[in-house]
């Protein structure tokens, strides 16, 4: 399990064996956790999990991975080689 990112309490992390979905970003922050798909062509996120988020956690994390998409989707071709 990669942590990509620790900030504000938020947790951005992928899982080893999940290199044959689509590019995407765990996050989890106490019991609150998601997960979205980052498509890079559209530089756009898309919700795929939640679990305990509150509105204003989901409006924290969407900013947070907008913000840190480059990033994201960076560790991901460069921790699953594609």
């Amino acid at each position: 399990m990669p942590t990509v990112l620790f900030i504000f309490g938020w947790r951005l992390f992928f899982y080893s064996n999940e290199g044959s979905e689509p590019i995407h970003i765990h996050a989890e922050k106490g019991d609150m956790e998601c997960k979205f798909w980052l498509l890079p062509e559209e530089v756009e996120i898309k919700e795929v999990f939640s679990f305990n988020l509150t509105p204003t956690a989901k409006k924290e994390i969407k900013k947070i991975i907008y913000q840190h998409f480059d990033i994201l989707v960076d560790a991901w071709h460069k921790y699953f080689k594609k």
